[in-house]
This record gives C-alpha cells, sequence and structure tokens, in this order.
C-alpha cells in the first residue's frame, strides 16, 4: 500500500535565502526511499521575498508541488509603505491560510494522504496543519525548527500571546511534535506537562552528501596559496541572536595592537539578510579593511565557497542555548577550521565539543573572543585545529534524518489501526 504524507511548507524551491529550505526540501527528496510519497504544499512564489532557480531541479520528480494562493503583506497589501496590523498576524503569509486550506482539502481528497506535517517558522504553516487536521481527522506532525515563543518573543506582547496560543493549539493537537535540539526538547517537555513526554521527537537539521560531492567535484583542482587567511560565515545575522558587535570589538582591538591586519587576515559575511545595519557597524569600528559584506549566492557555490575557506565562523548568542544553526552541520561536513562565538553551555557547543571542536568562545565577550581568534588561527595555519570525524559527520546527513523522519510516519500510521 503507497502511503502519502501531505507536507505543509513555506520554505521550499524557488525561494531564496533561507537554510530552512533544506530541511524541507531533502526530507521531500529522500522520503520515497523510505517508503513515503510526498505531497508538498506550498506558496505561491510571489510571496518569496527573493527567488533563485538554483535548486528547483533538486525537487524530486516523484513529489508533487502544490502551490497556493499567496501574498506577502508587506509588498502587496500595503500603502505607501503601511499596512494595518492585523493584515500580519500572525505573520505576513497569513493569506496563505486563505489559499492553502481549500487546496489542502482538495489534496486529501485526491490523494487521500495517511498524515500532514507541517513545519515552522512561518506561523502560519500550523495554523493551515491545525485547519486540515481537525477537518479532515487526519494524524498531524508538527515540525518546530524553532521555538515558537520564549520569555520576550515575539517582542511584541500581543503578538507574543498569540503564537502562544498557536504554539499551545499546535503541541495540544499534534500526533507527535518534533524539535531539533535537546535543548528544545528540554524545554517543551517542562512547559507542556499535561501533554505525555512520547509526543515529542527530536529529528537534528544535517547536511545533504550529494550536494556535497557535487560541490566538490567542481572545485578546481590544486592548491591556490592566498596571503589572506580568508575566515567566512555564510547566512543570516540576526542583530539579537547573532549579534556581532563584541565580534567586531575584538576585531579593532586586535588590528589596534597589529595582531591581526588585512594584508594577512580578511572576514566575510555571505548574504547575511542585515547588510544595512552591519555596514555601519563596519565603519563605526572601523574594519572595512578586514571584514567584508557579501551578497547570496547559490546554493552549491556557497558551499564550494565554505569548503575552500581557511575557516569557518558561527554566531549563536546565549539566548539562542536551545537552538543549533542548522548551518553548523554542513560546516562540520566540510572538516574546515570552525571558530564558534556561542555559549559553551549552549546547544551548538555541546555538538561541537562531541566533535572534538573546541575553539568556541561567547559570543558576549570581547576579551574571549580576542584571546580564542589568536589560538584558533595558530592552530588553522598550522593545519592541527580539529576537524569532525566523518563518522560522527555521516550521521548528520540528510538522507539519514530522513529515515528517521519515515521511521516516525510509519509509528504515527502503525498507532492508529
Amino acid at each position: 500500500m503507497v502511503k502519502r504524507v501531505l507536507m505543509i511548507t513555506f520554505h521550499y524551491p524557488p525561494m531564496r535565502g533561507s537554510s530552512g529550505i533544506q530541511r524541507t526540501l531533502k526530507f521531500s527528496q529522500y522520503l520515497p526511499e523510505f517508503g513515503w510519497e510526498p505531497i508538498v504544499l506550498t506558496a505561491h512564489p510571489r510571496a518569496y521575498p527573493s527567488v533563485s532557480n538554483d535548486q528547483i531541479s533538486e525537487i524530486s520528480s516523484r513529489v508533487a508541488v502544490h502551490r497556493a494562493f499567496s501574498l506577502d503583506t508587506s509588498r502587496h497589501l500595503s500603502f505607501r509603505g503601511h499596512y494595518p496590523g492585523w493584515f500580519a498576524l500572525p505573520d505576513r503569509w497569513i493569506s496563505w491560510w486563505i489559499g492553502a486550506v481549500p487546496m489542502g482539502m482538495y489534496l486529501i481528497r485526491k490523494y487521500r494522504p495517511n498524515v500532514i506535517w507541517s513545519t515552522y517558522p512561518v506561523a502560519t504553516a500550523h495554523l493551515i496543519g491545525l485547519s486540515l487536521c481537525r477537518i479532515a481527522g487526519i494524524p498531524w506532525v508538527a515540525d518546530l525548527r524553532d521555538p515558537m515563543t520564549d520569555v520576550d518573543y515575539p517582542p511584541n506582547p500581543f503578538i507574543r500571546r498569540l503564537y502562544h496560543w498557536i504554539e499551545e493549539k499546535t503541541i495540544t493537537c499534534c500526533t507527535r511534535a518534533v524539535v531539533t535540539t535537546p535543548g528544545a526538547m528540554r524545554s517543551y517537555t517542562e512547559r507542556f506537562t499535561g501533554v505525555p513526554a512520547s509526543r515529542f521527537r527530536m529529528i537534528e537539521n544535517g547536511y545533504d552528501e550529494e550536494n556535497f560531492a557535487a560541490a566538490e567535484g567542481s572545485m578546481a583542482t590544486g592548491t591556490v596559496k592566498r596571503e589572506q587567511f580568508v575566515l567566512v560565515h555564510s547566512g543570516i545575522i540576526y542583530p539579537s541572536e547573532r549579534n556581532p558587535v563584541p565580534f567586531f570589538e575584538a576585531l579593532t582591538a586586535l588590528a589596534q595592537d597589529g595582531l591581526i591586519s588585512s594584508h594577512g587576515f580578511k572576514v566575510v559575511l555571505r548574504a547575511t539578510a542585515h547588510d544595512e545595519y552591519l555596514e555601519r557597524l563596519i565603519c563605526q569600528f572601523n574594519i572595512a579593511d578586514i571584514v567584508t559584506l557579501a551578497p547570496p549566492i547559490p546554493y552549491q557555490d556557497a558551499l564550494v565557497e565554505m569548503l575552500s575557506a581557511d575557516g569557518l565562523l558561527i554566531l549563536q548568542a546565549s539566548n539562542c542555548n536551545d537552538q543549533i544553526p542548522a548551518k553548523l552541520y554542513e560546516y562540520l561536513r566540510t572538516r574546515r577550521p570552525i571558530l564558534a562565538l556561542t555559549d559553551p553551555a549552549g546547544d551548538t557547543a555541546a555538538v561541537l565539543i562531541n566533535a572534538g571542536i573546541d575553539t568556541i568562545a561567547p559570543l558576549d565577550s570581547k576579551d574571549a573572543i580576542m584571546r580564542e581568534l589568536l589560538r584558533f588561527l595558530t592552530l588553522a595555519k598550522k593545519n592541527v585545529a580539529s576537524a569532525a570525524s566523518m563518522k560522527m559527520v555521516k550521521a548528520s546527513s540528510r538522507k539519514s534524518r530522513t529515515k528517521e523522519l519515515g521511521k516516525l510516519l510509519d509509528e504515527v500510521v502503525s498507532n492508529m489501526k
């Protein structure tokens, strides 16, 4: 018997600019190998802030993709840059719910899926999952890639209460809630004491071996000697959750002391999504000769850049100790030296320490960053910086994670019999 899963996801090609794309894209690509046929319900491309066709070819021919009506409130429903706040509750893509629920019911009648799966961020995805679960009575697996709420998140109290409501409905109504880190698992089980602990499962993020094999195959042969040591951060830099100010302060102090210079050291911040904010900081700290802002590039090119870098940079503040950047698993696969500016007590540091990587300093400590950066550069230049073992790396592949998801979906179906 064919087993089908209706996958509700906002982040899907041709959207560009979110690591969340890789999680759903690879789940949908590999699930058929584990006995599941995916039907993807996503948003119309007009709703995406930025689009690129570079990963369209990775959508498997075995995956039926349906794109529902959706708008971006900030771009399509505003007048002179302003719009009523309720037009964007819980997020700017609430119009997707209007298009996705009827389309979802059509897909349920057509394909008769065994399970509904939805993924956050973009809270509207879980509202769609909740609606379809209630209407059709089909088991629902809610993928919580990031915590929906925290003490001060979202910062607006009214929106925070709305997110609390969506989060509570999601946890109490879904059949299984999937988290990506041990800290998130602890947090949810402690907060939702009335929900059986067995409802929560962890499926971490990962990397895709096929993408890396293609990237390695496209790299130029031979070694190109560079005078500068190039440290790359690939991906979004959130002003709060990945605040780079102490790092920039450390760079300024080290440059003033003559311990680093633009002749021998360069930091590339690729596809930050907050270039204007960062550009002001770079000018403020007078480090424009050391720190470069770089635009988004196709995903495969980004992997090549990581593989070619002398070192890779992780930024993760202590207010995100229960989260692990999806990019970290790709960093581990490159087996390049990693400098992690994150709380040593957080989940991100735990993954690195388990991999044998100890070049870690708190993101909020300029002095600690100065010390660790100099140690990191010494180790990396001597080619003695630690790298993750291939055994650990392979366990983090997207295909391995999809196998875990397939087993979870099997369990959900078997429990319904």
